[in-house]
C-alpha cells in the first residue's frame, strides 16, 4: 500500500465532505496538523466538527477555520487564547462540547480500540455529567463518556518509516497518538520520511497500522507565549 502523498492537498484528495467529524492532534500549537488545516481550509469543506483539546489561536491551527466560518461544532478541554472563538461560541454561531482533557483523550483512544464507552469518576456532580449516564461501582459513582469515532484524523510527527510507523517527539507526543487511532482515514505530516526498516522498533509510538496517508513538509512550529526576561 503506497501510503506517501506529495503534498497536503493530495492526501485529502477524496475525503472531505461538508458535515464531516475530524479529530485533530497537537496541544496548543506544540505538534498541531498545520499543512492539512491549511488545505482544509483551500478546500472550503464545512460544517465541520473537531474534537482537538483546543481550537489554536486566532491566525494559526484550527482558528483560521473558524475565521471562514467552516466550524460548526468544537470538542475541547480548553478554548483559550482565540477571540474568534469566544465571539462566535457567545453568539450562539459555534457549539461547544467541553470534556476534561484525560477525559478526551481517551475517548479518542477508546474509540481507536473499538471501545464504544466507559466510566469515569471525573466531571461527576458537573455539568460535564447532564444526561449522562451515571452507574456505582464499589460505592462510588461514575459517569459514561462515549468513545469517539471520527471520520477523519489529521495528526503531526517527528518521523515516519514509508509504512506510516511513527515518532512524535515531547509535547506532542500527547494528543496525536489518540486522535489518530480513532479516525476512520488517518492522514499524518511529518518532518522526516524515512525507509522502512530504518526506525528502531522500540522506539515507535504508534504503528503504521493506523495510519494510511503521509506527507513530509516544512513547519511553522509557532510558540504560543513567549516570555522573555530583559537583557541585564
Amino acid at each position: 500500500m503506497q501510503k506517501i502523498y506529495p503534498n497536503a492537498a493530495a492526501a485529502l484528495d477524496g475525503l472531505l465532505f461538508d458535515g464531516m467529524f475530524i479529530a485533530a492532534g497537537g496541544f496548543g500549537l506544540c505538534g498541531i496538523p498545520e499543512l492539512l488545516l491549511a488545505a482544509i481550509k483551500d478546500a472550503g469543506t464545512k460544517d465541520l466538527t473537531f474534537a482537538s483539546n483546543n481550537a489554536g489561536v486566532d491566525d494559526f491551527g484550527i482558528g483560521i477555520l473558524l475565521q471562514t466560518r467552516q466550524v460548526k461544532k468544537m470538542i475541547s478541554s480548553y478554548v483559550g487564547e482565540n477571540a474568534e472563538f469566544m465571539r462566535q461560541y457567545l453568539s450562539g454561531e459555534l457549539e461547544l462540547e467541553f470534556n476534561p482533557q484525560g477525559t478526551l483523550a481517551e475517548r479518542m483512544r477508546a474509540g481507536g480500540c473499538g471501545i464504544p464507552g466507559f466510566y469515569t469518576k471525573t466531571g461527576v456532580g458537573t455539568v460535564i455529567a447532564e444526561g449522562k449516564d451515571h452507574k456505582d461501582f464499589n460505592g462510588e459513582t461514575y459517569i459514561m463518556e462515549e468513545g469517539i469515532f471520527a471520520d477523519l484524523a489529521i495528526v503531526k510527527a517527528w518521523k515516519a518509516d514509508e509504512t506510516g510507523n511513527l515518532i512524535f517527539r515531547k509535547t506532542a507526543r500527547n494528543f496525536n497518538p489518540p486522535a489518530a487511532m480513532c479516525g476512520k482515514v488517518c492522514i499524518v505530516e511529518v518532518e522526516e520520511i524515512v525507509p522502512t526498516g530504518s526506525l528502531d522498533p522500540d522506539h515507535i509510538h504508534l504503528p503504521g497500522i493506523y495510519v494510511h496517508r503521509i506527507i513530509q513538509g516544512d513547519h511553522e512550529k509557532r510558540i504560543e507565549q513567549r516570555t522573555t526576561r530583559p537583557a541585564a
